[in-house]
């Protein structure tokens, strides 16, 4: 296949085996195998598995996704929906994982979903069905990076409000920092040969951050809640007068924490035996996510003195209150808030890095308007720099939906975690719909068990499509909605 063709057509595999025979190649059979699927290599293969998980779970970052949905998390069930409400999701996102590790391994190409659609849907539909994947994954990506973006701006703009107590938080002041904390990711995602420098680095600022706010908060907090309370505790402030609804519709909260497992994917042409890198990549975020964000949210709910306190501060951010009623001091406050800005800012570069990869991969296939301009590697910077600097605009575009509405940005939320279930499901409905047995798999591949994640990974899409677009709360303010981000 030629260079300007899109895949969306069936690529035959050259090896007529089920199993892969490139377990532990050399580096060059990573080029070789890209140039079979009808691509050159354009990206340097520099990242490690550690640079790797870095991008991954920097993006995932559960416990700060915790974190910033704190509010909605308390409204729509308290601490029974933040503590098994993520040990559900932790369950629905190791069968995302292993459904995502094991097309990964069978073809590892930067393009990822999409790609994977072209090559496993019927001949007569890999076309429409690759572009549709390939857009929604771009979209979900874009979205994402727009929503993390929102958090960080509000966190500035709440550290400002907890400091000034007298001023009043207006629209423009979080709309005039989400655009210049969208330029911060934009520069910090110019310059290939740093990155694997910054995803190893942002792995370990949310590690550090996660141990020191998961220890002092609890330790320093004059409130010690009841075991009861803590696992046992609903709360139903939404609206909903069915507390079974109002918990379902609150599972986007959790639904963040494991958010983007499709990161490390993207990565495949940047890093050598992707096949067997990007399933532990994928998998061990899972469980970094688990581990990180269910501690973490057991020691805050412990800590929490005033509930309504913390979802109607007046920063506007509610871990920042609950950081300073534990802390019991502005500088405890801030000194926590700014580990969580830290892990925030590596969420974003993860986020621009996973944007871009989307963008450049799927205009190499002529899957954007204007593709030979978004499918160049600049020589210079060594990333796709045009996608990039495109992928950035529309987060900067969709910023201004802040100021006209709040329940329009709500949307893109729920948007973000729709679409990329629906990418991820195109993809697998096509496997299982072909049949398992008939694919040309990889090294990483789980037999009845890989079906049993596909199933559940279809059935969740479909179930969360549903009641993710029921509204958060009720009734809706027209223009204005709660923030489920915050």
């Amino acid at each position: 296949m030629e260079k300007d063709e899109t895949v969306l057509k069936v690529i035959p595999h050259s090896n007529s085996s089920r199993s892969s025979p490139e377990v532990g190649s050399p580096p060059s059979v990573d080029g070789e195998r890209l140039a079979r699927m009808g691509y050159k290599p354009e990206l340097k293969r520099n990242l490690g598995i550690g640079s790797l998980l870095g991008f991954g779970f920097s993006v995932s970052n559960s416990w700060w996704g915790a974190s910033a949905s704190l509010a909605a998390s308390i409204l729509s069930g308290g601490p029974v929906l933040m503590i098994y409400g993520l040990i559900f999701l932790a369950f629905i996102s190791v069968c995302i994982g292993v459904s995502l590790s094991e097309l990964a391994s069978a073809m590892p190409n930067s393009g990822g979903q999409y790609y994977w659609a072209g090559q496993i849907a019927p001949k007569k539909r890999a076309r429409f069905l690759a572009f549709l994947t390939g857009a929604l994954g771009w979209a979900g990506s874009v979205f994402a990076s727009s929503s993390v973006t929102l958090g960080l701006a509000s966190s500035f703009v709440g550290l400002y409000a907890l400091g000034h107590q007298e001023s009043s938080i207006s629209p423009w002041m979080v709309f005039v920092t989400y655009q210049l904390v969208n330029l911060f990711g934009l520069l910090f995602n110019c310059i290939h040969r740093i990155l694997p420098v910054l995803s190893t680095s942002s792995l370990y600022i949310s590690i550090i951050s996660w141990l020191v706010t998961t220890i002092i908060v609890p330790a320093m907090s004059n409130t010690k809640q009841s075991a009861r309370f803590v696992f046992a505790t609903f709360i139903n402030q939404t609206g909903w007068n069915n507390d079974a609804l109002a918990f379902i519709v609150g599972l986007i909260s959790p639904s963040w924490c494991f958010a983007a497992l499709d990161v490390a994917t993207h990565m495949a042409e940047e890093i050598h035996q992707p096949e067997q890198m990007i399933p532990r990549s994928i998998l061990v975020t899972v469980l970094i996510g688990l581990i990180s964000s269910l501690t973490y949210t057991i020691a805050m709910v412990f800590s929490i003195a005033d509930f309504e306190a913390v979802t109607g501060s007046a920063t506007g951010v509610p871990i920042l209150e609950l950081y300073h009623q534990a802390t019991g001091s502005l500088a405890g406050a801030v000194g926590l808030q700014v580990l969580f800005l830290l892990t925030g800012f590596g969420c974003l570069i993860g986020c621009h890095s996973w944007q871009a990869r989307l963008a450049w991969s799927f205009s190499r296939d002529n899957g954007l308007p204007g593709s030979r301009w978004w499918s160049v590697v600049n020589t210079k910077t060594g990333v796709p720099l045009n996608a990039h600097l495109m992928s950035c605009i529309w987060v900067a575009l969709l910023g201004c939906l802040f100021i006209a509405s709040t329940t329009a940005f709500n949307s893109i939320i729920t948007g973000c975690i729709s679409f990329l279930y629906l990418s991820y499901s195109v993809p697998v409905a096509c496997l299982v719909i072909r049949g398992r047995s008939n694919f040309q798999h990889g090294p990483f591949w789980l037999g009845s068990f890989g079906l049993f994640c596909n199933i559940v990974l279809l059935g969740w899409t479909l179930f969360s499509l549903v009641f993710f677009s029921f509204p958060f709360v009720k009734p809706v303010a027209p223009g204005k909605s709660p923030n489920c981000w915050n």
